[in-house]
């Protein structure tokens, strides 16, 4: 029996591994997903190629990150072979003496703990966000700088090296030797957690890519030396000289770490305080490392990065909703797959308008830029990736909503019908406790509304045979309804959604208001043309003048 259960074990956690995976995994068909996997490499391969050649970066860090994040994962759920070499096209016309090895970025912190399990004299560092150097001393004096390129070869900087006060020119010591490290955009104080990476990256690689540097620009680049491939064995040691030397950005930034609690403390620590430079992350280091010789141009095991939360995420269109206010404006919603933005789960989003919407064209599918708008409220940022198949979508005419529209939930008005709802119950207009939005849904849906004022005649008993109104709900919903009933009149009006009248004069009834002019309206305080002429529209369109009557009939004061 003991082999069967073995087999049976390994069958369920078989079958959990792969019901995981399936479940991120795109339902397309084989055709398609080429087309996608396609389509998402001639975009980064853009990115690239941009980047690399001309120093212009056409997309976020971070985007570009999850893009290829992104691109990894769909070649693995379709067996679409590994990602082509992202520096392939970086290469330059000099060697490095020493490759650089690039860095493993580790998912989440589950790969942070593995990762430092078993490790010890391990250091943390800021991970800079600039664009990788090497610099070569000769004698003490500089002599040669060159770009990161394909971590073999790449282009020479030294002629705008020379030009940035911030790489020493001079060591203190008449020594031979090269470093590896960041060219960095100066910033004041910078907080990470606040203003994210500015760009910094992007702007640091366009200035090395031009033939001179200003003075104004030069000074505006630093340098963070991360590592001295040929140094002390000892990392306090290298850190310690590489300060003596003229590097003093390191040793303020390199700290020792006993667990994976003192790397969480350092990263949330870097992340939140006031920096000379944007960061994108932590860099983990163990101190034992093979000699520089051996080094290669790929991830090595002895350093990985963990990046801090997104400012901007990589999101997937599932759906467009087109929601229609009580006014009768359209706002397009994003349905999105769900995602984390600095440990807030993100669903949806709103595109502002149906103008930026039809501008942007998003459909389902198309990959977006999600951040947060005052650390809480998602906004859209643009599209960064399109889907290669353009669904169609049934997109409402503004002209055939406005604020008249839209009294009955008639096939394409129940939006807007339900917005009138959600007004008329809110704090700006009746103010009735236990009512909201999904109320007003759940009555729709039984076919308990007709019109706006239907559930001033629903009694108990129709409430009691709805699904989800318990009797304790129920009774609790008849008392709204009937604190509705006392409200004073003006709040009956900006319940049916009357236009502002600023400081105009109301009358006391209904016949009064109803029977003035536009010129009336007009002459009283703070109402011009355009006011007055909606004013007038609302107190003689039918469907209002049939909701008056209707509160009326109910004894509603002022009608």
């Amino acid at each position: 029996m003991l082999p069967i259960l073995r087999l049976f074990v390994a069958f369920l956690l078989t079958f959990a591994c792969l019901t995981t995976h399936a479940a991120q995994c795109p339902d397309w068909p084989p055709a398609r997903a080429l087309e996608e996997i396609a389509a998402l490499q001639k975009q980064i391969d853009l990115w690239d190629d941009s980047y690399h050649r001309e120093g212009r970066s056409l997309v976020a860090d971070e985007l570009y990150d999850q893009a290829r994040v992104q691109l990894s994962e769909w070649r693995e759920c379709f067996a679409a072979g590994p990602s082509p070499e992202p520096l392939r096209t970086a290469g330059g016309t000099v060697a490095h003496p020493i490759a650089h090895t690039g860095l493993e970025k580790l998912r989440d912190s589950r790969a942070v703990e593995a990762w430092l399990k078993g490790r010890n004299d391990v250091w943390i560092q800021p991970k800079v966000d600039g664009v990788a150097v090497t610099l070569v001393y000769r004698n003490g004096l500089l002599v040669q700088a060159i770009s990161r390129g394909d971590g073999i070869t790449g282009q020479d900087w030294t002629t705008p090296a020379r030009q940035i006060a911030g790489i020493p020119q001079q060591l203190s010591q008449p020594l031979d030797l090269l470093v590896q490290g960041e060219l960095y955009l100066r910033v004041t104080d910078h907080v990470q957690a606040q203003a994210g990476s500015l760009s910094a990256r992007g702007t640091v690689a366009g200035l090395m890519a031009r033939k001179t540097l200003s003075a104004e620009h030069a000074a505006g680049i630093g340098l963070f030396v991360w590592d001295w491939p040929q140094g002390p064995a000892h990392l306090p040691e290298r850190v310690a000289a590489l300060d003596e030397l003229g590097f003093s950005s390191t040793a303020p930034h390199s700290q020792p770490i006993k667990s994976f609690a003192d790397a969480e403390r350092w990263r949330d620590h870097w992340y939140r305080s006031p920096l000379p430079f944007a960061s994108d992350g932590i860099v983990l280091r163990q101190e034992q490392r093979p000699p520089a010789e051996r080094w290669r141009a790929k991830a090595p095991y002895w350093i990985v990065a963990w990046k801090y939360p997104f400012a901007q995420a990589l999101a997937e269109v599932r759906r467009v909703n087109f929601m229609i206010g009580r006014t009768g404006r359209i706002t397009p919603v994003l349905e999105l797959t769900p995602l984390r933005l600095d440990d807030r789960q993100v669903k949806r989003v709103s595109v502002s308008s149906l103008q930026r919407w039809e501008a942007m064209d998003i459909r389902p599918g198309d990959q977006v830029a999600i951040s947060l708008a005052g650390l809480t409220i998602p906004r859209l940022d643009g599209v960064v990736l399109r889907s290669t198949e353009r669904t169609e979508l049934k997109v409402p005419l503004a002209a055939d909503f406005h604020p008249l529209s839209c009294w009955q939930p008639t096939p394409g008005c129940e939006s807007q019908f339900l917005s009138r709802l959600a007004w008329l119950s809110g704090n700006q207009a009746l103010a009735l406790p236990h009512v909201g939005s999904g109320t007003w849904e759940k009555l729709l849906e039984t076919g308990h509304l007709n019109g706006l004022l239907d559930w001033l005649t629903l009694n108990a008993q129709e409430l009691a045979n709805i699904d989800g109104f318990g009797e304790r709900s129920s009774a609790r919903l008849l008392n709204s309804f009937s604190i509705a009933r006392q409200r004073p009149f003006t709040r009956w009006l900006k319940a049916l959604g009357m236009p502002p009248t600023g400081e105009a004069r109301l009358a006391a009834s209904w016949q009064e208001l109803a029977q003035r002019t536009t010129e009336q309206w007009q002459a009283e305080a703070g109402i011009g043309p355009g006011r007055a002429a909606q004013l007038s529209a609302f107190f003689r369109d039918p469907q209002v003048l049939a909701l008056s009557e209707t509160l009326r009939v109910a004894g509603i004061d002022g009608f």
